[in-house]
């Protein structure tokens, strides 16, 4: 408890500062308090389709209770309605999480009222719906029209028509274009490029324009706010009935189709064999046969490896988003900007990092499951075993946070000094967050869950999302003065004085502390935790 209230004190005092800021900027403050709640609407938006698709295929097709559900007396619709709640809670835990303190400090900061409290309790879950069933209709569709056997093929059309949906979604409100004063003829265009709306026919701005009249305080406009969430109500609805509809349809034959047997290639399996056995033959028999199993465990699980398709997305719009930065038209000077940017996207790849972690570092104790009394009755001793976890889960994380550092400082031209800083920094950082993972996850596993996709969006999810974040942000807070000091001694051109060294020094002995006990602290507790489990 203690430290969900910090992680949701740290996120609203962070929003509120913002909030603050824009509420002092004048005639244009009022402008930028609507296109920030704007941006936060249209991402949760866009994630929750994002999530809700993977996550649908896993409820809908994989769920070892559908057999059960499906030869019961059960109606079909209340099959629908359950499967749709389960997705629902899965793939929006997140976003509620980091929302309410968002929609909290912009309540305060606008002194609104408590209409604006019941509007929000009232817009939320019709929000939440609309690209539930959005995202499950869209598996269904793919699942009925193509063979079981062919379920790679569907996974992949799945994840690409996500990254254009994620393109053009986010690519409506242009943002770049509001630090691009030239982009606009006059100053009346710019006011109205951020007072227009993104697109009139998305969800995320029927829920701003449901909140804003009654943050904003405008009289006589609170009919407006209630008309919004008339839509977002009707909406839903319409989506549910849709979604019902579309289920009784597709779903049964597409369900049949999907508990087909697949064909295999015995030359793929073969390749597969070799490079599996090449890769692991440095380690010792029990880390080799635990590293193959898990690979193997990997490319089977198709909720598993259908996300790396995702991830993809995800790491072509953050690069995107660097790339349109109009950085040599801003009146700080691009040498500031691009320096400055490059120290806080530390903060934002670490963040990045945390949620790649929690899908798919954090389950990875737990995605022994049923099994997890062989390991523990196996020559190899839990120790080695979490051990043997936290090297196979680092590389790949280490290797996509250093691509997101250098791809990013690049499209940036920082100084050498800032491209060294921010190798090395996520280098450790990488370290810190993969040992919360894999501790955590002995910590709070969960063995018996039926959805793989279910084990991050527990209890222990969120504790570790919240470790994670935290962690994060020391590092980045620890790091701020140094690079400050640095930064100002390159830019003035004057030597920087001992105490100030030896201040400097000092930081970087605390960072490297802090990620030693990031892996340390974890990693024994869960060892102890799971030395101790009962099953």
């Amino acid at each position: 408890m203690g430290l969900g209230a910090l992680f949701w004190i740290g996120t609203f005092h962070v929003v509120y500062r913002v909030l603050v800021y824009f509420q002092g900027v004048p005639e244009i403050g009022g402008y930028l308090t609507a296109k920030l709640l704007s941006m936060f609407f249209l991402t949760f938006f866009t994630i929750l389709l994002f999530s809700n698709a993977i996550i649908s295929l896993s409820t809908y097709y994989l769920s070892e209770d559908l057999p059960f559900l499906l030869s019961s007396p059960i109606p079909l619709g209340r099959v629908y309605g359950a499967k749709l709640g389960e997705t629902v809670v899965s793939s929006s835990w997140m976003v509620v999480l980091f929302g309410l303190p968002v929609f909290m400090a912009y309540g305060i900061v606008h002194q609104a009222s408590l209409l604006y409290y019941l509007q929000l309790a009232a817009a939320l879950p019709f929000f939440l719906i609309i690209p539930a069933v959005m995202g499950s209709a869209f598996t269904m569709i793919l699942v009925k029209a193509f063979p079981a056997r062919r379920i790679k093929d569907i996974l992949l059309l799945l994840s690409l028509a996500l990254l254009l949906c994620l393109y053009f979604l986010f690519r409506f409100l242009q943002p770049e274009k509001l630090v691009d004063p030239e982009s606009f003829n006059s100053l009346v265009e710019y006011f109205a490029r951020l007072g227009a709306p993104s697109t009139a026919l998305l969800p995320s701005q029927w829920a701003t324009e449901a909140l804003l009249p009654l943050l904003q305080g405008r009289v006589g406009e609170e009919g407006e706010a209630f008309f919004y969430l008339g839509v977002l109500a009707s909406n839903s609805t319409v989506a549910l009935i849709f979604g019902h509809w579309l289920f009784s349809k597709l779903y049964l034959e597409g369900w049949n189709r999907s508990q087909e047997g697949q064909q295999s290639s015995r030359i793929s399996a073969r390749i597969l064999e070799g490079s599996l056995s090449f890769m692991a033959r440095p380690l010792s028999l029990p880390h080799r046969a635990l590293l193959v199993k898990d690979i193997k465990t990997f490319l089977r699980d198709r909720t598993q490896w259908s996300q790396l398709f995702l991830l993809a997305a995800l790491v072509v719009v953050y690069l995107y988003n660097y790339s349109v930065l109009p950085l040599h038209k801003s009146p700080l000077g691009s040498f500031y900007l691009q320096n400055l940017l490059s120290f806080l996207n530390l903060a934002l790849a670490g963040f990045v990092m945390a949620a790649v972690g929690a899908r798919f570092v954090f389950p990875a104790v737990s995605m022994e499951r049923g099994c997890i009394w062989i390991i523990r009755s196996s020559p190899l001793d839990l120790g080695s075993f979490l051990w043997a976890k936290f090297w196979m889960s680092l590389f790949p994380l280490l290797l996509l946070a250093e691509t997101l550092i250098v791809l990013t400082n690049i499209l940036l031209h920082v100084t050498p000094l800032m491209m060294v800083l921010g190798v090395v920094t996520i280098f450790l950082v990488s370290f810190g967050i993969t040992g919360l993972g894999v501790g955590l996850g002995a910590v709070y596993p969960r063995f018996q869950v039926e959805n793989v996709s279910q084990i991050a969006t527990g209890f222990g999810g969120i504790v570790y999302m919240m470790y994670c974040l935290l962690f994060v942000g020391a590092v980045v807070v620890l790091e701020a003065w140094p690079v400050y000091l640095l930064f100002l001694a390159r830019i003035g051109r004057r030597a920087i004085t001992a105490p100030e060294w030896l201040g400097i020094g000092l930081s970087f002995v605390g960072i490297l502390i802090l990620n030693a006990l990031a892996v340390w602290v974890p990693m024994r507790i869960g060892w102890q935790k799971l030395s101790s489990y009962e099953a």
